[in-house]
């Protein structure tokens, strides 16, 4: 037992007054002759032994009573178990991410939370409120009550050992209570901090009441034919569903399609045939779960010749003539000696075709050109010597050819998740006839493989530094050392790597994953570009490469849908954006994600929780009713006691 007002125990020395007084009351008695009778003489012992018990009493009485008002005055407690975290600072975490839109018992996950918050929060409560993307820091309920009700739902995945980190970075060592609200879909492993012991961590897991979800996951083109475009839609279904579904796509506002995604043998993917011309819209689904993935943002450029000068023998670079034709492609073929450098600038890629060597002043040009977002393709002639070639190549990686292989090798592994082949293969092929080369160099140094032998060596392999590429073969393409040429892979390969995907093709960013893209524009130094629709603007960061741009996006825009780039009020580019859909399973539950924290079923009991192993129990109360009660006792004794 503690007590607030512990120097009021000193009045307990005060009790030896009434002791004294008792001790030291000396009665005379003065003598009164009776009869001897011996009745009389034992009336008057128990009289004196009656007197004498009730004095005792009193004592006893007066003694506790007093004891008892001073301990009240003292206000004794007994200390709280949580009495230590007593003023730690309450926060409140809301995760606002798409998966709170689906519905629980009593509405959409989010407006409940919100709601629950507001009814049972003191307005005089200070505390801290967080979400995925917001703080309001040291308020009260009634300040950031608008806020609250208007929260919108973040494509920023909820992430509870960043938000600690948001905390601590903003309240460094303060001791701190931590309601995590949250449905804990998508979240990974568990949940780790450095916060202090006298900091406490809680969550309120709210449940979904349906599961089942189905999501527009990508839009491709899946074949580029003379007048359209075949689009592939793809769709993934979580759970059964009770109705068939609809989809449709728009241009705009216009609608050009619909389809039906049936219940009994729901498709993962569904095809739309639209004209060869730009388009900027989106397809949608209409299902009862979630809302965020049910729309998917594209825009279709009209197709832009793309430019590409091959350098080298002109009978060798015959079979790119073929490849590169007038219809999609401005190529043109060149020998070293007349190469106009001036030219390379507004190239898309520059194929360097079997050169003996290539110049000092060449390899100069082409690390500028690749820095700034260039394509290089290079092929070299596996007659000549490695050690220039590798001069060249040490100016964009640590790739190094040594000695070359002179024996029959097959290309038999394709990787074909890689960018070139993404739209190529329906499945993944394995009994075509595979190509052969005569002789090759053998290639050390990380790259990506793209295409490679059956030993696992490279054959042509790629590097980037996330702007521009560098393609590189290990060996001559000519028919003398190489089939390559007859091989069904050359056109696909070649195709892909000469086209520039922001002349031609389908955009859709995810939001979230720091895309960028390349304007071929040029700005004055005192002017932006703007990433605008009818509801929302941005200016990306941005890098002038001579006669282009690049727009880095990072976590730009806050919503999906489509845009255009701006130049003042002349529109550059229609791009389109769309939400990471991390969160449309919903049965992705982790609850052990909080093994470390305290479980809440709801806000009130939370603050109930929190109130009552925080309050100490005040006892004072008891002894004045102590006091109250000794006094009726003494009043008993007084009456009765004789």
């Amino acid at each position: 037992m503690q007590f607030k007002n512990p120097e009021i125990l000193y009045f307990l020395f005060l009790l030896i007054l009434p002791i004294l007084v008792h001790l030291f009351q000396l009665r005379r008695f003065k003598k009164q002759e009776f009869t001897n009778v011996k009745l009389l003489k034992e009336l008057q012992i128990q009289t004196r032994k009656s007197a004498k018990i009730k004095k005792w009493l009193l004592l006893a009485t007066r003694l506790v009573l007093l004891t008892a008002l001073i301990f009240a005055f003292a206000q004794p407690f007994f200390k709280a178990k949580d009495f230590d975290k007593k003023n730690n600072e309450l926060i409140l975490v809301i995760d606002n991410s798409f998966s709170m839109q689906v519905k629980g018992k009593s509405g959409e996950l989010l407006k409940r939370t919100i709601q629950d918050i507001l009814e049972n929060t003191p307005e005089d409560q200070q505390l801290s409120v967080l979400t995925n993307d917001e703080n309001f820091y040291d308020t009260n309920i009634k300040n950031i009550q608008k806020e609250l009700q208007n929260l919108n739902y973040s494509s920023t995945p909820f992430n509870p050992a960043a938000i600690i980190t948001r905390i601590e970075a903003k309240k460094p060592g303060i001791p701190k209570d931590i309601l995590f609200i949250t449905d804990a879909v998508g979240l990974k492993e568990e949940l780790k901090t450095n916060l202090s012991e006298t900091s406490s961590l809680y969550y309120q897991l709210v449940e979904a009441k349906e599961t089942n979800n189905i999501a527009i996951e990508n839009v491709q083109i899946s074949q580029v034919l003379d007048q359209f475009y075949e689009l592939k839609i793809s769709i993934k279904s979580y759970g059964d569903f009770e109705n068939d579904v609809p989809i449709s796509m728009y241009n705009g506002k216009k609608l050009v399609g619909k389809a039906l995604i049936s219940k009994e043998k729901p498709q993962k993917e569904i095809l739309f045939t639209i004209p060869k011309t730009d388009f900027h819209g989106y397809v949608s689904i209409q299902d009862n779960s979630l809302a965020y993935d049910n729309s998917f943002y594209f825009s279709i450029s009209k197709p832009q010749k793309s430019n590409v000068i091959a350098v080298g023998n002109s009978t060798k670079n015959d079979f790119l003539s073929r490849i590169y034709t007038a219809e999609e492609f401005n190529f043109t073929s060149t020998e070293l000696n007349t190469l106009n450098y001036n030219a390379i600038d507004d190239a898309d890629a520059i194929i360097l075709n079997e050169l003996p060597t290539i110049p000092n002043a060449l390899s100069v040009t082409l690390k500028n050109y690749y820095s700034k977002g260039g394509t290089i393709i290079f092929i070299p002639d596996v007659n000549s010597s490695e050690s220039n070639y590798n001069l060249f190549l040490r100016n964009f990686s640590n790739i190094i050819l040594s000695e070359k292989t002179t024996k029959e090798k097959q290309i038999t592994q394709i990787s074909f998740n890689h960018p070139i082949y993404t739209n190529v293969f329906d499945k993944k092929v394995s009994n075509f006839q595979y190509p052969k080369t005569n002789a090759t160099f053998n290639v050390n140094g990380s790259n990506l493989p793209v295409l490679q032998y059956e030993d696992k060596s490279v054959f042509l392999g790629n590097i980037t530094n996330k702007l521009g590429n560098l393609y590189f073969f290990s060996t001559s393409l000519n028919k003398e050392n190489s089939n390559f040429q007859n091989s069904p892979l050359i056109v696909p390969t070649f195709y892909n790597m000469g086209q520039n995907n922001n002349k031609s093709g389908l955009n859709a960013f995810i939001i979230g994953n720091n895309n960028y893209t390349i304007i071929n524009e040029t700005i004055a130094k005192d002017n932006v570009l703007s990433v605008t629709n009818a509801e929302n603007s941005f200016i990306p960061m941005q890098q002038i490469l001579n006669n282009k741009i690049k727009l880095t996006f990072g976590n730009s825009p806050e919503k999906s849908g489509n845009y255009e780039v701006l130049k003042n009020k002349e529109s550059l580019k229609s791009i389109s954006f769309n939400y990471p859909r991390n969160e449309s399973d919903l049965l992705q539950i982790n609850t052990d994600y909080f093994d470390s924290c305290t479980e809440v079923n709801a806000v009130s009991t939370f603050y109930s929780d929190i109130h009552s192993s925080r309050t100490s129990n005040e006892v004072w109360k008891y002894f004045i009713f102590a006091t109250l009660l000794l006094l009726l006792v003494e009043l008993l004794i007084q009456k009765f006691v004789k």
